[in-house]
């Protein structure tokens, strides 16, 4: 275990019994990094390094896999993911000015994470929402033809609150 608070050492001995819990799976990497990214809230490499040795498997196939999915993050990631619809029909109607809108309005970059740890902008390529397009994601909630401000601080409104 690598040099940790007595905090932190509370979430690796959490982590190590998600481990051991799923030992009698075939294969469950996906799922100790799953688990692990909700303890820690995101997989930074001391991490995938502590999973690796635990599970003896190489850094080099952990890392593999934390980077091939997107669901994964090696930095901590908001309490609230905002993704972004960029499909076709959101980028026609109007994703690029909404998602200049958010930028400005949380005061970050696309793939950051405000300085408050309330929200990360991400964008996805569907959800299958077409209709309502420009959409975007927060949580389980879905907003649709949102093209003015007001209506985009309203809604991030409700997660400051």
């Amino acid at each position: 275990m690598p040099q940790v608070s007595k905090k932190e050492s509370l979430l690796y001995k959490q982590l190590e019994k998600v481990i051991e819990s799923k030992s009698d799976l075939r294969n469950p990497l996906i799922e100790v990094l799953r688990e692990a990214q909700e303890i820690f809230g995101y997989l930074p490499m001391e991490v995938q390094t502590f999973i690796a040795e635990k599970m003896n498997l190489p850094i080099a196939h952990i890392y593999g896999v934390v980077t091939f999915y997107n669901f994964f993050s090696m930095t901590p990631r908001g309490k609230n993911i905002v993704n972004v619809c960029t499909g076709t029909a959101c980028y026609v109607k109007g994703a690029p000015r909404l998602i200049q809108m958010l930028e400005e309005e949380l005061d970050i970059k696309m793939g950051e994470t405000t300085k408050d740890e309330l929200f990360t902008l991400t964008s996805v390529r569907c959800v299958g929402a077409c209709s309502l397009a420009p959409v975007f994601v927060i949580g389980e909630e879905t907003y649709g033809r949102v093209d003015n401000r007001d209506k985009l601080k309203e809604i991030l409104h409700q997660y400051r609150s």
